[in-house]
């Protein structure tokens, strides 16, 4: 008999079982669950004894962190929901061409549907969760419940309907809330990295600061923390003692051990470098081939830099000759011992001065640098002449630590793009562009953002693309946050509340924060494609819309025992009316390993309507009176997976037939029905 698709998200404490189960086979028990069923179960005080010499028990003194609610916290990250994503094909843009995904929904949910198929498939994470200055908003996850009534009730709203409640510093569980809202999202966003180069980045300030850094070092490891990079993000007038004029972004790897062994490094484009460019460029054409002067006029314009200007790093390179911008390095050999022989000025043909360590090479290597003008002498021979290290050749560093970016400068170009401004301190594009392209992410890459906001790290996945040429994919989820004017806490954010809903009404879309997030998508594509017409025709600005909800299945396929033989036999079929076949097929590709932005081809055989879904990959079929024909169309197919409905065979024989006809021509094939 075919099996059914299992409906529900992993369930995590099972997968969680089965590694302690690889890892220490004597740790694990049998026991009788709630069901009557034998199960597999941990044995925590042999675990406890194969972990330490000495067992950790009760009361006894430990390094710890901890918070009211940590337990069910991880209970919440375990726990399985009976959800699904639905397509929305005319919300999204070129959507059966595009990689790139926009998900509408809670991220704790949305990160628990994308487990088994993106399970160590994304290569970066970037995510600016509330900061939790007492203003914001955090997730109403309620931890009060057993895991069933979690399970039944995870998608429930407050009494306005809203997810999303203020975590006012009034509140006498002001941190404990925002860890419990994090917690679990960070354990899921941890499984989904890419288990040798993932990579997570998180905004945040210095109101949580602290206790991010504590649960990111117990769920990604104290050895995975790579840096605390700091975002300059220009002078605020918000604070009584000192204007706090910076931000955080905790970087973490997903395996250092893999990072350090393979010698992965990083490097980005050094800061500064075009203004330096464009200054050279106007002092050629000012001067000519008058090579002082330019050279007079470069070392000037340094000069005048403000000291946080990032061209000021480079203001070494002031020298100048016909092949650019150079500065003059050290010939001599490292803490000395090196040779020493005579090297003859080129003007008096004396010999210069030997470096007091010896030189950097050997006689022969130093005359071919001479030849190819890679030395630079003085005037006369009194001088130990030094290499010419040009610019151009060392545009690449390991990137710094802070970085200097306006945040009002991410506003107004977020402003001109929207026509106004529609949202508050939206990250800054091109700062998040540069996490992308430095972090070493590549062709094919996933980049994830859980908490998409306004939609920025797709702006910048765009921006990197463009610039690097490379093709990386997006994933964006976002709750359905609504915009109410009356609810913004100053004059300033009702008039940016009063602006979106004005844009929103003049596209005909609803209030809600996922709407401006689209649009912002849409025209950041439309103005990158618009800009560069002859280089962007393969660039991919598209992104399928999928929308969080509850299960295609009735609830009977979920209850089946409260539910007597002839009570079953009531309903027809086990799909809820409103579905469609493109929600069963989005279904099916979450359960059986096939990414959510695959090419998605629909074909006719002997008049039923067939998905073929990355090439063979996963086949389906969701029409009713389905044939031997069409089954055995199917089958000569070979793919990998194949998924019909429970109801869709046309008759008995059908049914029988089924098995022998894959086992025939695709033994191989994994069936499920609905």
């Amino acid at each position: 008999m075919m099996e059914h698709l299992n409906m529900q998200s992993m369930d995590k404490v099972a997968a969680n079982v089965a590694k302690i189960m690889e890892l220490f086979p004597n740790c694990v028990t049998e026991r009788i669950n709630a069901e009557g069923k034998l199960e597999h179960a941990i044995d925590f005080d042999m675990l406890k004894q194969e972990l330490s010499d000495h067992v950790v028990d009760g009361l006894q003194e430990r390094y710890q962190f901890t918070w009211p609610d940590k337990r069910r916290a991880i209970l919440a990250a375990n726990a399985p929901i009976n959800k699904t994503l639905r397509p929305c094909r005319e919300e999204s843009v070129d959507f059966d061409n595009t990689e790139n995904l926009y998900i509408e929904g809670d991220n704790l949910e949305v990160l628990k549907l994308l487990q088994e198929t993106y399970l160590g498939k994304v290569k970066m994470i970037y995510i600016d969760p509330p900061y939790n200055t007492g203003n914001d908003f955090v997730y109403e996850d309620d931890f009060k419940q057993s895991a069933d009534e979690y399970i039944d009730n995870s998608g429930q709203l407050d009494e306005e309907g809203n997810r999303l409640v203020a975590n006012t510093e009034s509140n006498g569980r002001f941190h404990t809330d925002w860890l419990n809202m994090m917690y679990p999202r960070l354990k899921l966003a941890k499984d989904l990295l890419d288990k040798n180069e993932g990579v997570i980045f998180i905004s945040i300030d210095e109101s949580e600061h602290s206790n991010l850094k504590k649960i990111c070092d117990e769920i990604f490891g104290e050895d995975n923390f790579i840096a605390e990079l700091v975002w300059a993000a220009g002078r605020k007038n918000d604070s009584k003692h000192i204007s706090i004029s910076h931000e955080y972004i905790l970087a973490y790897f997903k395996n250092s051990s893999y990072i350090y062994e393979n010698k992965v490094v990083w490097r980005e484009r050094k800061q500064g470098l075009d203004d330096i460019y464009s200054e050279y460029e106007i002092l050629k054409r000012q001067f000519g081939s008058d090579i002082k002067s330019i050279e007079k006029n470069l070392k000037d314009w340094y000069k005048a830099l403000p000291d946080v200007h990032p061209a000021k790093d480079h203001s070494h390179y002031c020298r100048v000759d016909e092949k650019g911008i150079f500065f003059a390095d050290n010939i001599s050999w490292p803490g000395g011992g090196g040779p020493k022989y005579e090297v003859l000025h080129p003007v008096t043909h004396k010999p210069v001065k030997i470096p007091s360590r010896g030189w950097l090479t050997n006689e022969d290597t130093l005359k071919e640098w001479i030849k190819q003008d890679r030395v630079s002498f003085g005037d006369d021979e009194n001088s130990v002449p030094t290499l010419k290290a040009y610019l151009k050749d060392r545009e690449y560093s390991v990137p710094y630590s802070v970085f200097y970016k306006d945040g009002r400068a991410s506003s107004k170009r977020l402003a001109a793009l929207m026509g106004n401004k529609v949202f508050e301190n939206p990250k800054d594009e091109e700062l998040i562009q540069r996490l992308i392209e430095f972090c070493g992410t590549d062709n094919e890459d996933i980049v994830l953002d859980f908490f998409s906001g306004s939609a920025t790290t797709a702006h910048s996945v765009f921006l990197a693309n463009f610039n690097q040429n490379i093709k990386r994919k997006f994933i964006l989820v976002q709750i359905q946050e609504e915009i109410f004017v009356n609810k913004a806490k100053s004059e300033k954010s009702k008039k940016v509340a009063k602006n979106a809903i004005e844009l929103l009404d003049s596209i005909n879309k609803p209030h809600n924060i996922c709407e401006i997030g689209k649009e912002r998508i849409r025209r950041a594509g439309k103005k990158i494609k618009e800009e560069n017409p002859l280089t962007t025709q393969d660039l991919d600005i598209g992104f399928r819309v999928l929308k969080c909800d509850s299960s295609n299945m009735e609830d009977v396929y979920f209850t089946p025992k409260e539910y007597m033989d002839k009570q079953q036999s009531l309903f027809v079929d086990n799909i809820k009316k409103d579905r469609n076949d493109e929600d069963l097929l989005f279904d099916a590709m979450l359960k059986l390993d096939t990414p959510l932005s695959s090419k998605i081809e629909k074909i006719t055989i002997a008049g039923k309507t067939v998905y073929n879904v990355a090439q063979g990959h996963l086949m389906a079929c969701f029409d009713k009176n389905v044939t031997d024909e069409v089954i055995t169309a199917i089958a000569k197919e070979m793919p990998s997976y194949f998924v019909m409905r429970d109801s869709s065979q046309a008759d008995d024989s059908v049914a029988i037939n089924f098995e022998q006809i894959f086992n025939t021509y695709s033994p191989q094939t994994v069936r499920r029905v609905l």
